[in-house]
């Protein structure tokens, strides 16, 4: 097991932020959802939890085989999914990745939203108090992303937001910038497999901080297509985007999924 807390600072309230983060999620996985690869949405609905109350409950098929690297698409089905669970009680969110394929493959998120700069190192203390973890800070302006996955128009330090004026975020923008705010994200990879264990959870590490680099800045860089957003509107809009995306994705996998499930129970 290998847990690491991600902390990554936005030039948005929690608020704002709350809206910005599901049309980002609905606009990334149809953009990424091509050639037959990409998110499919199996369910969407309102859940009710006597803890936390009321909130969202989502699940996924995350199709990414020619994202895994050699060495794994050399053992895993030339289809391959990873399932999604997400259950959103903003401003807290648990999201847990598995895969029938490889059963002791897991990942576990939860995630806590606050207006600050990332500065509460107690916010976690009911759920990891005594468990020992890297704190990895990520800054949406001045991190690298993958160059495959760079476009000016979502690089912080060149885009300027017409509707809040915020933008062209310069190095040490985060101990000045109002307002601010923090996704405190708690990670916990498993792969429990003797001589493997070690390099896929680094592997996975390393990925999970790409993508949440790479979506909360695609989150302000798109802030002017959802600012003026309603939850109403955005839950429309998310609506839409699952629609279409799982048309693009579904077409080409429908007659395969049973395939996966089958040679997964093979294996185990």
């Amino acid at each position: 097991m290998l847990l690491k807390e991600y902390r990554i600072c936005m030039p948005l309230t929690v608020d704002e932020y709350k809206i910005g983060q599901l049309y980002m999620i609905s606009k990334h996985s149809h953009e990424q959802s091509d050639r037959g690869e990409g998110v499919e949405v199996v369910q969407n609905e309102p859940f009710e939890d006597p803890h936390h109350g009321n909130g969202q409950f989502t699940e996924k098929r995350v199709y990414l085989n020619s994202k895994l690297p050699s060495w794994a698409r050399a053992v895993v089905p030339k289809i391959f999914y990873v399932t999604e669970k997400a259950w959103n009680y903003y401003p807290y969110t648990i999201t847990e990745y598995t895969c029938s394929f490889l059963p002791k493959f897991s990942i576990h998120i939860e995630t806590k939203y606050e207006d600050n700069k990332g500065s509460n190192d107690r916010i976690f203390d009911n759920e990891a108090k005594d468990l020992e973890r890297e704190v990895c800070f990520i800054d949406i302006a001045c991190d690298e992303i993958p160059e495959r996955y760079y476009k000016e128009s979502e690089d912080p330090k060149h885009f300027k937001s017409e509707k809040t004026g915020r933008g062209q975020l310069r190095e040490g923008w985060r101990d000045s910038h109002q307002p601010i705010m923090c996704s405190y994200k708690l990670v916990t990879v498993k792969f429990e497999v003797w001589g493997l264990q070690t390099r896929v959870e680094q592997f996975v590490h390393k990925v999970v901080r790409d993508i949440l680099l790479i979506g909360h800045r695609q989150a302000f860089a798109w802030v002017d297509e959802w600012y003026d957003m309603t939850m109403d509107d955005v839950r429309e809009y998310e609506k839409n985007m699952h629609e279409q995306t799982n048309i693009k994705v579904c077409n080409q996998h429908s007659s395969t999924v049973d395939d996966i499930e089958s040679h997964a129970q093979t294996s185990t």
